[in-house]
């Protein structure tokens, strides 16, 4: 019988101000480091984080990310460590620059130490990088043998970050314990091909109860960049619950949606959560789920500020060819379409994108 498993990164900190301490949370997992940054914090990274890195006797270097999780970056990367001798990856910065350290990690038999700029997914714990191809579609997922090693989020640094990357991470969230639900009710493997564990199950569901609880607070909190305990509970729900969740407990058709929405250039520019947030109500239509749970995923949407109808996303005119494409690439094996509880057809997914958009323009106002 396939076993069940919980995974998880070894440590996860959260707390202020981390960046200048970075030396005490990776001394015990090697002694030459590559970081790789986001361009935005690449400065405050040489400011705060390289001299401290420097007194503790690590050798450290610090390298630009292009900006896209593809196989060229990460082997670009990989020859930046064997070149550098590094026996430690740090990835600094969105959900992209993460997933390409964890895989530069992987591939280079290092440690990685994952820190976040950004609460804008839930792939800082994951052991999974999310491969795209260079149009900037996605190409597949990259399951990795282990969870990164350490997780630091910086609430101060994730509070001073533009708002839209903390709602897209809530949008991200908020479909962790309805994909859980369906895997579990599938008896489908997560995403390490094991069985949903009751834990995954039940951290899903504290996760979710932490978004409806804070969501409102939490917002505020990121509009006036300051640090509340709404906030650092959000945090919490955002990057490690749902991570060790969404691992332990699988995903299912908001993900699979959002996959398929990523093949379409127009929706280059939506982030990720975003688009998660949308094939959850998919999800739900498909599902005949309860008016009561519909309301209150669309109130976390709202009140987060996220995009709500295919209009929001900018979608003014419905062009079937477009959404059959996203349908037969979110239906394909390689997704996530098949860990629903019943038998989903490409057709009725088609159908119930129409009917979720329907559902939105509904409660729009």
């Amino acid at each position: 019988m396939i076993p069940r498993s919980i995974t998880s990164p070894k440590k996860f900190i959260i707390g202020q101000d981390l960046l200048a301490q970075l030396d005490s949370f990776i001394k015990d997992f090697g002694n030459n480091a590559l970081l790789i940054c986001d361009e935005f914090i690449l400065e405050r990274v040489q400011q705060q984080a390289m001299p401290c890195l420097e007194q503790a006797g690590i050798t450290a270097c610090a390298e630009k990310f292009q900006g896209e999780c593809t196989d060229n970056e990460i082997e670009r990367l990989r020859l930046v460590v064997e070149t550098q001798g590094a026996n430690i990856v740090v990835g600094i910065g969105g959900g992209k620059t993460l997933d390409v350290a964890k895989a530069v990690a992987h591939y280079s038999h290092a440690s990685v130490v994952i820190f976040p700029t950004i609460a804008s997914s839930d792939a800082p714990c994951t052991a999974v990088s999310v491969i795209y191809n260079e149009n900037g579609e996605f190409d597949r997922y990259l399951v990795l043998p282990q969870n990164p090693d350490v997780v630091l989020a910086d609430t101060r640094l994730i509070a001073q970050a533009p708002e839209k990357y903390f709602a897209a991470g809530i949008g991200d969230a908020l479909a962790t314990f309805f994909e859980t639900r369906a895997c579990c009710y599938a008896a489908s493997l997560n995403l390490v091909k094991t069985r949903v564990s009751r834990t995954g199950l039940g951290m899903a569901l504290m996760c979710y109860e932490l978004i409806v609880d804070n969501v409102e607070m939490a917002m505020e909190a990121v509009r006036r960049q300051e640090v509340t305990p709404a906030l650092e509970e959000m945090v919490e729900a955002i990057v490690y619950l749902s991570g060790v969740a969404a691992e332990s407990g699988g995903i299912a058709c908001a993900h699979a949606i959002c996959n398929g929405m990523s093949s379409l250039e127009k929706f280059n520019h939506i982030q990720h959560g975003e688009k998660v947030a949308f094939g959850l109500l998919v999800q739900l239509v498909l599902e005949k789920a309860d008016i009561e749970e519909i309301e209150n995923v669309i109130y976390v949407i709202k009140t987060a500020g996220l995009l709500l109808t295919l209009a929001d996303f900018g979608i003014d005119e419905f062009v079937e060819s477009d959404w059959r494409e996203v349908v037969d690439i979110a239906c394909s094996p390689a997704n996530s379409m098949g860990n629903m509880p019943v038998k989903v057809s490409a057709n009725q997914v088609y159908q119930a994108i129409i009917e979720a958009n329907k559902l939105a323009q509904r409660y729009h106002d």
